[in-house]
């Protein structure tokens, strides 16, 4: 192959490199940020190949590629979660449930509700869990949220953002701590 009997089969492959790379840029979205590292590794690793340089197109898609988005999924799935502590993670209504998961969709962040500490009350948590984002509270008898706390104050800003922040505004409490 030769870069000048097989330029209309390189030209649009090559046209691919830099708007992959502008679209992954512009992304804001993690998930599908994802998707196009892997995309852009490919035919980077493509355009390699079919240049001659197969020990290049081979690094490019074992490292490039693959190697870098497994890094980057592993990451993502360790990373973006909201960990709440709760009463009784299994009592908890599933209407409610429900709303606090679609009120974080747009944040692409999954929740995790965790069992709160018998000892544990709302001030001391952050000192005694550190991997807990806030304390979950709902009401038992009506089944809606009775209060939000969030430790950190630049996330309580960010999810105060969101479209269906409305509705949980006056319950996104910050948590005192001692």
């Amino acid at each position: 192959m030769t870069l000048g009997t097989d330029l209309p089969l390189l030209l649009p492959l090559t046209a691919l490199l830099p708007l992959t790379a502008i679209l992954l840029v512009a992304q804001s979205n993690p998930y599908q940020t994802l998707v196009l590292r892997g995309i852009l590794g490919a035919v980077a690793a493509l355009i390699y190949a079919l240049l001659g340089a197969a020990d290049v197109a081979l690094t490019e898609a074992l490292v490039g590629t693959l190697l870098s988005t497994i890094l980057y999924a592993v990451a993502l799935r360790s990373s973006m979660v909201l960990r709440l502590a709760c009463p009784d993670p299994q009592a908890m209504p599933s209407a409610l449930l429900l709303q606090l998961r679609r009120w974080l969709e747009p944040s692409c962040l999954r929740l995790e509700l965790v069992p709160l500490p018998a000892a544990a009350e709302p001030p001391s948590l952050g000192g005694e869990r550190t991997d807990l984002h806030g304390l979950l509270e709902w009401r038992a008898d009506t089944g809606s949220l009775a209060r939000l706390f969030l430790l950190n104050a630049s996330l309580r800003q960010r999810l105060a953002s969101l479209p269906a922040a409305g509705d949980w505004q006056p319950l996104l409490l910050p948590l005192e701590l001692p």
